[in-house]
């Protein structure tokens, strides 16, 4: 953890979005280093506002030294959690992928709920903020869809995460068409949770035990010649950093080095003269908001080199701003102004450019940002789809 590198320069604590609008948190540097050295594992963790930090991962890419706050204090989220009794939220949303797949088979009942102002009352009183609306859950799951479309010498595993499964799974199937036309054999491994929502809940056995099922699965693929491919950031931080980190999964090391974002593996294909996709013009003006996760796996920004070479397409990107959602966190009633104050920051920027839409690489960012704005948001995959006449229809 490196907390004794801190060199409390307070860098991290002027890029943490949270600190900036809630009081309550006392900033990277304070729950993180400086709290690690008074820590003790003979006593029983007191520091709940260690929950208040939203992982987004912002003072890691900012501290000069290498020290990681943010993961200092998700170890000692776990610990609390594994001490003290578990709140509804924490527990429900901990349990978020049993929670999806039992809305995903009761669509039309649970969609129905979730908009009702009964429905609402009740999600508020179990400590479920309601200010955005919530995805509507998709009866029709990736699982349930034609699995290989084309027989190409590329071979992927599509790790597709739970919002794509549960709620857009027709972002799902255009990924799946998308590389298809770029002739690779694209193939829906088992799989299950990345253990994200459960690490952010303070439930570190459930996201292992989601982790160890996710690397068994994965392995199996990459032994056979396949290359891992996420869409979502947070799951592919979660895989690559997470894995081999706090979760000490065995197989980790094997599948970050075979694991590649969507937008990546493409300019790869591309680099390597394997694919060459012939985008077509997309008069479209987008504002593209980076997730604080995409910053933070450190691979630059794969999806806005591939719109870059969309003829007609307008694309500011916005950076310096984080959506607030952070997943479960934004849903907690309990950090609902945080959320807000730090979402009406980037939507402010952002309308300001008269974009049509809003385009991000996270599914929550793109809750976040359209819930408050009132523009649609769209996952970049749909933009390059867009532009090669791809349609999720099989």
């Amino acid at each position: 953890m490196n907390y004794e590198h801190c060199i409390r320069c307070t860098i991290c604590v002027e890029n943490c979005p949270v600190f900036r609008v809630n009081p309550d948190f006392p900033g990277p540097k304070q729950a993180g280093p400086d709290a690690q050295r008074f820590r003790s594992e003979k006593e029983k963790a007191q520091d709940e506002w260690v929950f208040l930090c939203s992982q987004c991962k912002r003072c890691e890419m900012a501290c000069p030294c290498g020290v990681e706050p943010a993961q200092i204090i998700l170890r000692e989220q776990q610990r609390y959690g594994k001490e003290h009794p578990q709140t509804a939220t924490h527990l429900l949303f901990a349990n978020n992928y049993y929670l999806s797949a039992l809305g995903s088979l009761t669509a039309p009942l649970a969609n129905k709920f979730a908009s009702t102002e009964t429905g609402k009352n009740i999600l508020r009183k179990i400590g479920i903020s309601t200010y955005i609306p919530f995805p509507k859950f998709s009866f029709r799951t990736m699982r349930q869809g034609k699995k290989n479309l084309n027989k190409g010498t590329k071979k992927v595993a599509f790790f597709y995460g739970c919002f794509i499964n549960f709620y857009r799974p027709d972002i799902g199937r255009k990924i799946v068409r998308l590389l298809a036309a770029m002739n690779v054999d694209v193939v829906l491994p088992p799989q299950w949770c990345c253990g994200l929502p459960a690490l952010g809940n303070g439930n570190l056995a459930l996201a292992k035990y989601f982790a160890q099922k996710n690397a068994s699965s994965l392995s199996d693929y990459i032994d056979a010649g396949y290359d891992i491919i996420y869409t979502c950031t947070s799951c592919g931080l979660c895989i690559l950093h997470d894995y081999p980190g706090i979760m000490e999964i065995p197989q980790s090391k094997k599948i970050a080095e075979s694991s590649y974002n969507l937008h990546e593996y493409i300019i790869k294909l591309i680099n390597e003269g394997y694919a060459k996709p012939e985008f077509e013009k997309v008069r479209r003006k987008i504002a593209y908001h980076i997730p604080c996760h995409l910053r933070a796996l450190r691979i630059g920004y794969p999806a806005q080199k591939l719109m870059a070479t969309i003829p007609g397409l307008e694309c500011e990107i916005f950076d310096d701003t984080c959506c607030g959602l952070s997943g479960s966190y934004g849903f907690k009633e309990n950090n609902e102004f945080t959320a807000i104050q730090i979402g009406n920051r980037a939507v402010s920027l952002i309308k300001k450019t008269g974009a049509k839409n809003i385009v991000a690489d996270c599914g929550s960012c793109r809750m976040q940002l359209e819930g408050l704005s009132g523009i649609t948001a769209l996952d970049p995959a749909e933009i390059l789809c867009e532009s090669m006449g791809i349609t999720d229809k099989i």
